[in-house]
């Protein structure tokens, strides 16, 4: 079967866990652009952290950004999709943010600010090849927000994640684990899967013309929604039993294996 969209997460599923994008997956990946199959990064990332991903596969065109909450399309700045709100429907998060001492930063689609950056923070955000901009007070900008990200040790996210549930986030808002180390707020509304769901109806593409691959829980929706949606094996099992299979992990480079069997056979072996 042609997919005729390939919607692949970045970290933990595209990249291994030293952020590498390796050779045979940028190798693979090229082989699926040149059978006439859409890669769609869809990320957690902003732009600007997932373009220079893109880059390295040798690709440009539209990626899912900011877990659905922008879609955009490069070069340039052309801006698909977006779901954003107003800055004060989170004042009471930024105050607790502060009281608790949990770094935060907000984004826009293509901007990301924040109060302070320590050194784990600041190590965090080379990593993800983010550079926010630092302003003293969040809550005075304008600007609407895609997503407000908390960051901290896996402890502390799981201590925030528990005292969250308790939390009065305006109805509109969700708050969603993405990642060990962090948890996002964004609008209800907003998913990978929806966006992936917007993006291939303005393609004209079927659902049961999508392969997607991803391994955490901001992943399932788009794993449910498209045809064939594949875990990595380094997945928690909820993830794993929400998509149709289960692909070696992103240290064993699962993505370039599951290409190869569905979409390029004639790749396996190399």
């Amino acid at each position: 079967m042609q997919y005729q969209l390939i919607a692949l997460d970045v970290d933990g599923t595209l990249l291994n866990d030293n952020y590498e994008l390796t050779e045979r997956t940028v190798s693979t990946l090229r082989r699926v652009h040149e059978a006439g199959s859409r890669i769609v990064l869809c990320t957690g990332r902003a732009p600007e952290s997932s373009v220079p991903i893109m880059e390295q596969m040798g690709f440009e065109g539209v990626l899912i950004a900011h877990n659905g909450a922008a879609t955009v399309e490069t070069p340039g700045s052309r801006l698909l999709h977006e779901f954003s709100f107003p800055i004060g429907h989170i004042a009471g998060l930024v105050q607790y943010c502060r009281a608790e001492h949990v770094h935060f930063d907000l984004n826009t689609s293509w901007k990301m600010y924040v109060e302070h950056v320590g050194e784990a923070e600041a190590a965090m955000y080379e990593k993800y090849m983010a550079v926010p901009e630092r302003v003293d007070d969040v809550l005075a900008l304008t600007v609407p927000i895609v997503k407000f990200t908390m960051f901290g040790s896996q402890e502390a996210m799981d201590r925030v994640e528990r005292q969250l549930a308790s939390f009065d986030l305006p109805s509109s808002l969700q708050a969603i684990r993405s990642g060990a180390h962090f948890i996002d707020v964004m609008l209800k509304s907003v998913s990978k899967g929806r966006a992936l769901s917007n993006l291939s109806g303005m393609w004209g593409i079927e659902p049961s013309s999508i392969l997607a691959m991803g391994n955490y829980y901001n992943d399932i929706d788009m794993l449910r929604f498209a045809g064939l949606g594949i875990a990595m094996g380094n997945s928690p099992e909820e993830v794993k039993l929400a998509a149709d299979e289960v692909a070696l992990s992103n240290n064993e480079e699962g993505v370039a294996e599951a290409l190869m069997r569905h979409v390029c056979p004639e790749l396996a072996g190399q």
